[in-house]
Protein backbone atom coordinates (compact mmCIF):
# COMPACT_ATOMS: atom_id res chain seq x y z
CA UNK A 1 0.00 0.00 0.00
CA UNK A 2 1.55 3.36 -1.02
CA UNK A 3 2.21 5.97 1.63
CA UNK A 4 -0.52 8.49 2.42
CA UNK A 5 0.05 11.72 0.49
CA UNK A 6 -2.68 13.88 2.05
CA UNK A 7 -4.09 13.22 5.50
CA UNK A 8 -6.76 15.04 7.47
CA UNK A 9 -7.06 14.25 11.16
CA UNK A 10 -10.26 15.34 12.92
CA UNK A 11 -10.39 18.66 11.07
CA UNK A 12 -12.90 21.22 12.32
CA UNK A 13 -13.56 24.67 10.88
CA UNK A 14 -15.92 26.81 12.94
CA UNK A 15 -16.89 30.43 12.37
CA UNK A 16 -18.02 32.70 15.23
CA UNK A 17 -21.31 34.55 14.83
CA UNK A 18 -21.26 37.98 16.46
CA UNK A 19 -23.77 40.73 17.04
CA UNK A 20 -23.36 44.42 17.78
CA UNK A 21 -21.46 47.31 16.22
CA UNK A 22 -19.47 48.83 19.07
CA UNK A 23 -19.77 46.16 21.72
CA UNK A 24 -19.64 42.93 19.77
CA UNK A 25 -20.64 39.72 21.46
CA UNK A 26 -20.55 36.17 20.28
CA UNK A 27 -24.01 34.64 19.92
CA UNK A 28 -23.15 31.33 18.29
CA UNK A 29 -20.84 29.28 16.10
CA UNK A 30 -21.27 27.99 12.55
CA UNK A 31 -19.81 24.48 12.45
CA UNK A 32 -19.00 24.37 8.73
CA UNK A 33 -16.62 21.42 9.03
CA UNK A 34 -17.10 19.33 12.13
CA UNK A 35 -14.56 16.53 12.54
CA UNK A 36 -13.39 15.23 9.15
CA UNK A 37 -10.70 12.58 8.81
CA UNK A 38 -9.46 11.52 5.38
CA UNK A 39 -6.43 10.13 3.62
CA UNK A 40 -5.49 10.23 -0.08
CA UNK A 41 -2.73 8.49 -2.00
CA UNK A 42 -0.66 10.37 -4.57
CA UNK A 43 -2.39 10.46 -7.93
CA UNK A 44 -5.81 9.64 -6.44
CA UNK A 45 -8.97 11.53 -7.45
CA UNK A 46 -11.47 12.04 -4.64
CA UNK A 47 -14.97 13.26 -5.37
CA UNK A 48 -16.44 15.33 -2.53
CA UNK A 49 -20.23 15.64 -2.84
CA UNK A 50 -23.14 16.97 -0.83
CA UNK A 51 -25.90 19.55 -1.02
CA UNK A 52 -25.23 23.28 -0.75
CA UNK A 53 -24.13 24.34 2.73
CA UNK A 54 -22.76 20.96 3.80
CA UNK A 55 -19.22 22.33 4.20
CA UNK A 56 -17.46 20.80 1.20
CA UNK A 57 -16.07 24.09 -0.15
CA UNK A 58 -14.96 25.15 3.34
CA UNK A 59 -13.17 21.82 3.71
CA UNK A 60 -11.32 22.43 0.44
CA UNK A 61 -10.26 25.91 1.53
CA UNK A 62 -9.20 24.57 4.92
CA UNK A 63 -6.93 21.99 3.28
CA UNK A 64 -5.27 24.79 1.31
CA UNK A 65 -5.01 26.98 4.44
CA UNK A 66 -7.11 29.71 2.88
CA UNK A 67 -9.23 29.22 6.00
CA UNK A 68 -7.27 28.02 9.06
CA UNK A 69 -8.77 24.99 10.84
CA UNK A 70 -10.23 25.50 14.29
CA UNK A 71 -9.00 22.06 15.33
CA UNK A 72 -7.27 19.13 13.71
CA UNK A 73 -4.32 18.58 11.42
CA UNK A 74 -3.73 18.77 7.67
CA UNK A 75 -0.65 16.85 6.51
CA UNK A 76 0.54 17.07 2.89
CA UNK A 77 3.55 15.02 1.79
CA UNK A 78 4.79 14.76 5.37
CA UNK A 79 4.38 18.48 6.20
CA UNK A 80 1.78 19.72 8.68
CA UNK A 81 0.32 22.64 6.74
CA UNK A 82 -1.54 24.29 9.63
CA UNK A 83 1.77 24.66 11.49
CA UNK A 84 3.36 26.65 8.64
CA UNK A 85 3.26 30.44 8.62
CA UNK A 86 4.64 33.33 6.58
CA UNK A 87 7.44 32.42 4.18
CA UNK A 88 7.21 28.69 4.91
CA UNK A 89 3.51 28.58 4.00
CA UNK A 90 4.06 30.70 0.90
CA UNK A 91 6.77 28.34 -0.32
CA UNK A 92 4.55 25.33 0.40
CA UNK A 93 1.74 26.81 -1.72
CA UNK A 94 3.61 25.77 -4.85
CA UNK A 95 2.56 22.20 -4.01
CA UNK A 96 -1.18 22.88 -3.89
CA UNK A 97 -3.52 25.00 -5.98
CA UNK A 98 -7.25 25.62 -6.40
CA UNK A 99 -9.61 25.86 -9.36
CA UNK A 100 -12.59 28.05 -8.48
CA UNK A 101 -16.20 27.68 -9.51
CA UNK A 102 -16.58 30.88 -11.56
CA UNK A 103 -13.67 31.31 -13.98
CA UNK A 104 -14.68 34.86 -14.91
CA UNK A 105 -14.64 36.03 -11.29
CA UNK A 106 -11.34 34.25 -10.53
CA UNK A 107 -9.45 35.81 -13.46
CA UNK A 108 -8.29 39.43 -13.44
CA UNK A 109 -10.22 41.15 -16.28
CA UNK A 110 -7.39 43.68 -16.74
CA UNK A 111 -4.70 41.07 -17.36
CA UNK A 112 -4.10 39.17 -20.58
CA UNK A 113 -3.81 35.39 -20.49
CA UNK A 114 -0.04 35.73 -20.87
CA UNK A 115 0.22 38.09 -17.88
CA UNK A 116 -2.02 35.84 -15.77
CA UNK A 117 0.01 32.70 -16.42
CA UNK A 118 3.40 34.46 -16.29
CA UNK A 119 2.50 35.96 -12.91
CA UNK A 120 1.57 32.51 -11.57
CA UNK A 121 4.81 30.97 -12.82
CA UNK A 122 6.95 33.84 -11.54
CA UNK A 123 5.39 33.74 -8.07
CA UNK A 124 7.01 30.39 -7.25
CA UNK A 125 9.56 29.62 -9.96
CA UNK A 126 12.70 31.46 -11.07
CA UNK A 127 12.25 31.50 -14.85
CA UNK A 128 14.38 33.72 -17.17
CA UNK A 129 12.31 36.28 -19.06
CA UNK A 130 13.38 34.86 -22.42
CA UNK A 131 11.95 31.45 -21.48
CA UNK A 132 8.62 32.71 -20.15
CA UNK A 133 6.76 32.90 -23.52
CA UNK A 134 7.62 29.26 -24.25
CA UNK A 135 6.45 28.20 -20.77
CA UNK A 136 3.15 30.04 -21.18
CA UNK A 137 2.61 28.62 -24.67
CA UNK A 138 3.24 25.09 -23.38
CA UNK A 139 0.65 25.60 -20.64
CA UNK A 140 -1.90 26.81 -23.18
CA UNK A 141 -1.34 23.74 -25.33
CA UNK A 142 -1.61 21.45 -22.32
CA UNK A 143 -5.15 22.65 -21.59
CA UNK A 144 -6.24 22.67 -25.23
CA UNK A 145 -6.03 26.38 -26.06
CA UNK A 146 -4.14 27.90 -29.04
CA UNK A 147 -0.94 29.71 -27.99
CA UNK A 148 -1.88 32.60 -30.28
CA UNK A 149 -4.62 33.55 -27.78
CA UNK A 150 -2.18 34.56 -25.05
CA UNK A 151 -2.65 38.29 -25.72
CA UNK A 152 -6.42 38.16 -25.25
CA UNK A 153 -8.35 39.19 -22.14
CA UNK A 154 -10.76 36.93 -20.18
CA UNK A 155 -13.90 38.58 -21.63
CA UNK A 156 -12.82 37.49 -25.12
CA UNK A 157 -13.20 33.79 -24.23
CA UNK A 158 -16.19 31.51 -23.67
CA UNK A 159 -16.94 30.10 -20.21
CA UNK A 160 -15.30 26.76 -21.02
CA UNK A 161 -12.19 28.48 -22.39
CA UNK A 162 -11.94 30.67 -19.29
CA UNK A 163 -12.07 27.58 -17.11
CA UNK A 164 -9.24 26.07 -19.18
CA UNK A 165 -7.21 29.23 -18.46
CA UNK A 166 -7.95 28.81 -14.75
CA UNK A 167 -6.75 25.20 -14.97
CA UNK A 168 -3.59 26.34 -16.74
CA UNK A 169 -2.95 28.88 -13.98
CA UNK A 170 -3.30 26.15 -11.37
CA UNK A 171 -0.84 23.95 -13.28
CA UNK A 172 1.65 26.80 -13.76
CA UNK A 173 3.57 26.06 -10.55
CA UNK A 174 3.57 22.27 -11.13
CA UNK A 175 1.52 21.44 -8.02
CA UNK A 176 1.09 18.01 -6.47
CA UNK A 177 -2.45 18.63 -5.22
CA UNK A 178 -5.32 20.48 -6.91
CA UNK A 179 -8.71 21.18 -5.35
CA UNK A 180 -11.38 21.86 -7.96
CA UNK A 181 -14.33 23.62 -6.32
CA UNK A 182 -17.36 22.89 -8.52
CA UNK A 183 -15.34 23.72 -11.67
CA UNK A 184 -18.10 22.75 -14.14
CA UNK A 185 -21.31 23.84 -12.41
CA UNK A 186 -21.41 27.17 -14.31
CA UNK A 187 -20.85 25.55 -17.72
CA UNK A 188 -23.08 23.98 -20.36
CA UNK A 189 -23.43 20.19 -20.22
CA UNK A 190 -21.34 19.56 -23.35
CA UNK A 191 -18.58 21.84 -22.04
CA UNK A 192 -18.76 20.14 -18.63
CA UNK A 193 -17.80 16.85 -20.26
CA UNK A 194 -14.79 18.45 -21.97
CA UNK A 195 -13.50 19.98 -18.73
CA UNK A 196 -14.02 16.74 -16.77
CA UNK A 197 -12.16 14.76 -19.45
CA UNK A 198 -9.35 17.34 -19.43
CA UNK A 199 -8.96 17.14 -15.64
CA UNK A 200 -8.98 13.33 -15.75
CA UNK A 201 -6.34 13.33 -18.50
CA UNK A 202 -4.09 15.80 -16.66
CA UNK A 203 -4.45 13.85 -13.42
CA UNK A 204 -3.26 10.65 -15.11
CA UNK A 205 -0.43 12.26 -17.07
CA UNK A 206 0.94 14.41 -14.23
CA UNK A 207 0.14 12.09 -11.30
CA UNK A 208 -1.89 14.87 -9.73
CA UNK A 209 -3.81 14.28 -6.55
CA UNK A 210 -7.21 15.85 -7.19
CA UNK A 211 -10.16 16.67 -4.93
CA UNK A 212 -13.17 17.33 -7.14
CA UNK A 213 -15.95 19.14 -5.24
CA UNK A 214 -19.46 18.95 -6.64
CA UNK A 215 -23.11 18.72 -5.68
CA UNK A 216 -23.77 16.44 -8.68
CA UNK A 217 -23.04 12.79 -7.95
CA UNK A 218 -23.32 11.80 -11.63
CA UNK A 219 -20.55 14.24 -12.59
CA UNK A 220 -18.21 12.98 -9.86
CA UNK A 221 -18.79 9.35 -10.85
CA UNK A 222 -16.96 9.84 -14.16
CA UNK A 223 -13.75 11.27 -12.73
CA UNK A 224 -13.31 10.07 -9.12
CA UNK A 225 -11.57 6.96 -7.82
CA UNK A 226 -13.37 7.36 -4.49
CA UNK A 227 -16.35 9.42 -3.38
CA UNK A 228 -16.83 11.10 0.00
CA UNK A 229 -20.37 12.22 0.84
CA UNK A 230 -20.70 15.15 3.25
CA UNK A 231 -23.70 16.18 5.31
CA UNK A 232 -23.74 19.05 7.79
CA UNK A 233 -19.96 19.24 8.14
CA UNK A 234 -19.34 15.50 8.47
CA UNK A 235 -18.49 12.70 6.07
CA UNK A 236 -21.32 10.17 6.16
CA UNK A 237 -20.06 7.78 3.47
CA UNK A 238 -16.74 7.08 1.80
CA UNK A 239 -15.83 4.42 -0.72
CA UNK A 240 -14.93 3.50 -4.32
CA UNK A 241 -16.89 5.59 -6.81
CA UNK A 242 -18.64 2.66 -8.48
CA UNK A 243 -19.69 1.14 -5.14
CA UNK A 244 -21.02 4.41 -3.71
CA UNK A 245 -23.00 5.07 -6.87
CA UNK A 246 -24.29 1.55 -7.50
CA UNK A 247 -24.57 0.23 -3.93
CA UNK A 248 -24.88 3.19 -1.54
CA UNK A 249 -24.97 2.43 2.18
CA UNK A 250 -26.06 5.58 4.01
CA UNK A 251 -29.71 6.72 3.72
CA UNK A 252 -28.56 10.20 2.64
CA UNK A 253 -26.37 8.78 -0.14
CA UNK A 254 -29.29 6.64 -1.31
CA UNK A 255 -31.42 9.78 -1.58
CA UNK A 256 -28.72 11.57 -3.59
CA UNK A 257 -28.32 8.62 -5.97
CA UNK A 258 -32.07 8.38 -6.46
CA UNK A 259 -32.12 12.02 -7.64
CA UNK A 260 -29.67 11.36 -10.50
CA UNK A 261 -31.60 11.21 -13.81
CA UNK A 262 -31.43 7.95 -15.79
CA UNK A 263 -31.12 8.41 -19.58
CA UNK A 264 -33.58 5.55 -20.17
CA UNK A 265 -37.19 6.88 -20.13
CA UNK A 266 -38.67 3.48 -19.24
CA UNK A 267 -36.35 2.92 -16.26
CA UNK A 268 -36.77 6.54 -15.20
CA UNK A 269 -40.56 6.10 -15.00
CA UNK A 270 -40.34 2.86 -13.04
CA UNK A 271 -37.80 3.77 -10.39
CA UNK A 272 -38.79 5.24 -7.05
CA UNK A 273 -37.34 8.53 -5.80
CA UNK A 274 -36.34 8.87 -2.16
CA UNK A 275 -37.68 12.20 -0.94
CA UNK A 276 -36.13 13.72 2.16
CA UNK A 277 -38.42 15.48 4.61
CA UNK A 278 -37.79 19.06 5.66
CA UNK A 279 -34.70 21.20 5.13
CA UNK A 280 -31.13 20.59 6.28
CA UNK A 281 -30.58 21.79 9.88
CA UNK A 282 -28.56 24.95 10.43
CA UNK A 283 -24.81 24.38 10.95
CA UNK A 284 -25.12 27.04 13.65
CA UNK A 285 -27.45 24.79 15.63
CA UNK A 286 -26.87 21.19 14.47
CA UNK A 287 -28.98 18.40 15.99
CA UNK A 288 -27.53 16.09 18.61
CA UNK A 289 -26.58 12.53 17.78
CA UNK A 290 -26.58 11.65 14.09
CA UNK A 291 -26.76 14.91 12.08
CA UNK A 292 -29.08 13.26 9.53
CA UNK A 293 -31.67 11.88 11.98
CA UNK A 294 -34.26 14.72 11.63
CA UNK A 295 -34.69 13.82 7.93
CA UNK A 296 -34.08 10.06 8.07
CA UNK A 297 -37.01 7.65 7.73
CA UNK A 298 -35.04 4.97 9.60
CA UNK A 299 -34.24 7.10 12.67
CA UNK A 300 -34.93 5.75 16.17
CA UNK A 301 -34.50 7.29 19.64
CA UNK A 302 -30.84 6.20 19.79
CA UNK A 303 -30.08 8.20 16.65
CA UNK A 304 -30.89 11.40 18.55
CA UNK A 305 -28.25 10.76 21.20
CA UNK A 306 -25.50 8.60 19.65
CA UNK A 307 -23.00 10.08 17.20
CA UNK A 308 -22.18 7.36 14.63
CA UNK A 309 -18.57 6.77 13.66
CA UNK A 310 -17.42 6.22 10.08
CA UNK A 311 -17.04 2.43 10.04
CA UNK A 312 -16.27 -0.03 7.27
CA UNK A 313 -19.31 -2.11 6.29
CA UNK A 314 -17.97 -3.41 2.97
CA UNK A 315 -14.35 -3.75 1.79
CA UNK A 316 -13.17 -0.16 1.29
CA UNK A 317 -16.65 1.32 1.81
CA UNK A 318 -17.44 3.19 5.03
CA UNK A 319 -20.60 4.79 6.37
CA UNK A 320 -21.69 6.59 9.54
CA UNK A 321 -25.01 5.06 10.59
CA UNK A 322 -25.78 3.11 13.77
CA UNK A 323 -28.66 1.20 12.09
CA UNK A 324 -26.87 0.30 8.87
CA UNK A 325 -26.77 -3.46 9.52
CA UNK A 326 -30.52 -3.46 10.10
CA UNK A 327 -31.60 -1.37 7.11
CA UNK A 328 -29.08 -2.47 4.46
Amino acid sequence: MPDTFLELRHVKTHFPVERGIIFRRRIGTVKAVDGVSLHLQQGEVLGLVGESGCGKSTLGRTILQLVPPTEGTVILAGRTLNELHGTELRQARADFQMIFQDPYASLNPRMTVYDTLAEAIGSHRQVPAVEMPARVAALMQKVGLPPRAIKKYPHEFSGGQRQRIAIARALAVEPKLIIADEPVSALDVSIQAQIINLLAKLSREMQLTLIFISHDLSVVKHIADRIAVMYLGKIVELGPAADVFEKPLHPYTKALVSAVPIPDPERERQRQRILLLGDPPSPMNPPGGCPFHPRCSHAVVECKTSVPSLDEFRPGQQAACIRLKEIS
